[in-house]
């Protein structure tokens, strides 16, 4: 491995610069996930989608993100990670500006898929880009401002989403991503430092980008399709097939794509890595499923209900560098148990609303949900990192985001399933809003369940596997 020197490592001016370009990026994707869950409805008005296909605005997005996020992760520790980072970002914007103008539904999905192959870039590049310039014993603090930086393009998307949804159309909502997109691109292309390569000599195994690409891809298509036809069950068992097959590989090939031996030989990384991937299911649910409830049962408006469901990312934006700060001096494992435990409280109060529910209690189960998230994210993010070496950053990060992101892809098929079950395949401002009230119950009740799971991974990690 290349080393960099310590001088030239943690230079101020470095440090700035990396950061800011991290918390931009860092805002955007975010922010467009959760202006969009706003618009949810609306899009799905204009372009005829029935309930069951209503998800795959987000799985669109969510899907390309989870088939690529470590293979560009790999590349970028290989090839650079500036380089990566730019083009991600360039692409978000160019889809998003081409999605302004979409006319039908097919070219719609097209789109928002290229965006999650940009945003794979970005997730895969720009974390590891900024812990790099810090030494580890900041590492917490600098994951906890850059989760921040999630957090507040989650809370701004709801309010803003809403709003440009409810005056402007949704198409607006791409508009301001394709502009943020550019912003983000001038700076990274004009501040951002380029370094050396960390791994120079090292090749990437195309079979192993290609077997991964189909077993996950499988798996992720099967869990979305569940119920919905019977082919839906052998993609599933084909994709675990495939994915026996991939780890055989992994094992035995020079140049990984994912270095297989870390979940066998490193139980932190594992266990960390499982519990990201739980929480993130359980979590998730609460915007898509809340935005639905607050418009077709609660009457409210496109803008009202942003301004409702702020309140969560606000209150992770606020406590997640706290947390990240206090993790580096305190034990990163508990405050991230801790932190399930509150989400899981959380869900359990959402899965008792119904139409005479009090908006304070709404608002006090997502301010109790954006407190628990904001407590477990950057700690169980710091353990992640902290688990591997610094050439491995890259592999890391994306497995990380690929475990957050194969996440909300669980959710979203399980909230379709579900969805399915209680309401069919009809457009969803149809169903009887005692339907969609049910289908609220049973959701948050397995979303509990999942988050419960996930806390019990959390606890038996090792206090003694972080490198400092």
């Amino acid at each position: 491995m290349t080393e960099i020197t310590d001088r030239k490592q943690y230079d101020p001016k470095v440090q700035r610069t990396t950061l800011v370009v991290a918390m931009i990026t860092n805002f955007i994707n975010p922010f467009a996930l959760t202006a969009l869950n706003i618009a949810v409805p609306t899009i799905g008005k204009e372009f005829h989608i029935v309930a069951t296909h209503l998800t795959w605005i987000v799985l669109s997005f969510t899907f390309t993100t989870v088939l690529l996020t470590i293979p560009f992760g790999r590349i970028a520790d290989i090839r650079g990670r500036e380089p990566i980072l730019k083009i991600g970002i360039l692409l978000v914007g160019v889809a998003s500006a081409c999605n302004i103008f979409a006319p039908n539904m097919a070219l719609f999905f097209l789109l928002r898929a290229l965006q999650g192959a940009g945003a794979a870039m970005v997730f895969a590049t720009n974390v590891p880009i900024a812990i790099d310039a810090y030494p580890a014993s900041r590492r917490g603090w600098v994951l906890g401002v850059t989760v921040a930086a999630v957090y507040l393009g989650g809370a701004c998307g709801p309010v803003l989403g809403g709003l440009i949804t409810h005056y402007f159309g949704w198409r607006g909502i791409f508009v301001l991503i394709a502009i943020l997109s550019g912003v983000a691109f001038s700076v990274a292309m004009i501040w951002l430092p380029r370094k050396e390569k960390l791994i120079p000599s090292q090749g990437l195994s195309p079979g192993s980008i290609v077997l991964f690409a189909i077993s996950i891809g499988l798996v992720a298509y099967g869990l979305t399709t569940l119920m919905q036809n019977i082919w839906s069950y052998f993609i599933l068992a084909a994709g675990a097939v495939f994915s026996v097959i991939f780890v055989r590989h992994e094992f035995r090939t020079k140049t990984p794509v994912i270095d297989v031996r870390l979940f066998r030989d490193n139980v932190n990384f594992s266990l960390s890595n499982i519990a990201a991937l739980l929480n993130y299911a359980a979590i998730f649910a609460i915007a898509y499923l809340m935005s639905i409830y607050l418009q077709l049962v609660k009457g409210y408006g496109a803008d009202v209900s942003g301004l409702i469901l702020i309140c969560q990312p606000i209150v992770q934006a606020v406590v997640s560098p706290i947390a990240g700060k206090i993790s580096d001096r305190r034990s990163p494992y508990a405050m991230a148990s801790l932190g399930m435990t509150f989400c899981a409280v959380a869900l359990v109060m959402l899965a008792f609303i119904d139409t005479e529910t009090s908006i304070y209690y709404m608002i006090g189960a997502l301010l109790l949900a954006g407190f628990g998230f904001g407590v477990f994210s950057s700690p169980n993010t710091s353990v992640i990192m902290g688990s591997v070496d610094r050439k491995d950053y890259g592999m890391a990060s994306s497995v990380s985001n690929t475990a957050r992101t194969f996440g909300q892809v669980a959710c979203m098929a399980i909230i379709t399933i579900i969805m399915n079950v209680v309401i069919g395949n009809r457009a969803i401002e149809n169903a009887p809003i005692s339907d969609i009230v049910l289908d609220m119950h049973i959701s948050f009740l397995v979303v509990a369940c999942i988050c419960v799971t996930g806390i019990f991974f959390s606890l038996r990690r090792k206090s003694d596997g972080v490198k400092k």
